[in-house]
């Protein structure tokens, strides 16, 4: 695994994940960091339109990041976002069109990037130890959710300290839902997505804050039906787009059922 320390950052951190794509969004996010630091959690690109001009802003901001799922998968020219969807289900067939799409927008040099991206990021805030990654260490798409056992996250927090040594807390991603749980003397916090609301009905996304040890969540308001007209214009219309206005996701099989919801508001979307 490819480790790269991102340094110290003793003020404010604003940590964030998936981007997928979705420029106005992170746009947004920019205009939130003030003089804060940040780091990324993976997957800048994926569901959305506009993943050569995400990547350039990440780049412009000269913000850490790992590599999510779908950068590694571009990078080595494979022909699914290896997500972890299950095969044949919901997900697994929606994934299959905004992967191609993304496959084929992005040019040379924005893979080269993708490509370059460590799997591990490691920083430190007022003598607190962080470690960076997207899904899992055991691997890099593994889901885990807010409600997960704690034998899951103790296999995860053993598998990364083999490359890492001791470490304070672990930011991750990969799910999309953003929430932060102790386990033993270990904060993991899941910083969330900006690039897609978590499935609660509203449009907002979200990202999270380390203050010395203390995370707080936030929303993040953007134009989201920017994002879909985007979508929209470039044929992306398998569900997704709808996602952006209404906050529901169009499938649930990847979530647990303490997560799953009525998506009726997603249909008349």
């Amino acid at each position: 695994m490819r480790v790269h320390d991102f340094g110290r950052m003793d003020g404010p951190v604003v940590l964030f994940g998936g981007p997928y794509s979705n420029l106005a969004a992170l746009e947004a996010l920019a205009d939130q960091l003030a003089d804060r630091s940040a780091i990324c959690t993976g997957d800048v690109v994926a569901y959305c339109a506009e993943p050569v001009e995400t990547v350039c802003l990440m780049r412009a901001l000269a913000i850490p990041c790992v590599a999510g799922n779908c950068e590694q998968q571009v990078a080595e020219g494979a022909d699914s976002c290896g997500c972890g969807f299950e095969d044949g289900t919901s997900c697994d067939r929606l994934s299959q069109a905004w992967y191609s799409y993304l496959a084929g927008a992005c040019d040379a040099d924005t893979v080269a990037w993708l490509g370059d991206l460590p799997e591990i990021g490691i920083f430190t805030q007022q003598d607190r130890r962080y470690a960076v990654i997207h899904g899992g260490v055991t691997a890099i798409n593994r889901f885990i959710w807010p409600d997960t056992p704690a034998e899951i996250f103790l296999e995860e927090i053993s598998a990364l300290e083999q490359h890492t040594g001791k470490i304070d807390g672990i930011v991750a991603g990969h799910s999309g839902i953003a929430f932060h749980r102790r386990i033993a003397d270990v904060q993991w916090i899941n910083a969330g997505a900006i690039g897609l609301p978590p499935h609660d009905g509203r449009p907002e996304t979200r990202y999270a804050v380390l203050t010395d040890g203390e995370v707080i969540i936030e929303r993040l308001s953007y134009d989201y039906e920017r994002s879909r007209r985007a979508m929209e214009d470039a044929g992306l219309t398998q569900g997704y787009h709808k996602t952006l206005s209404t906050g529901i996701w169009p499938s649930e099989d990847v979530l647990p059922q303490s997560l799953r919801r009525q998506v009726a508001a997603f249909a008349s979307g």
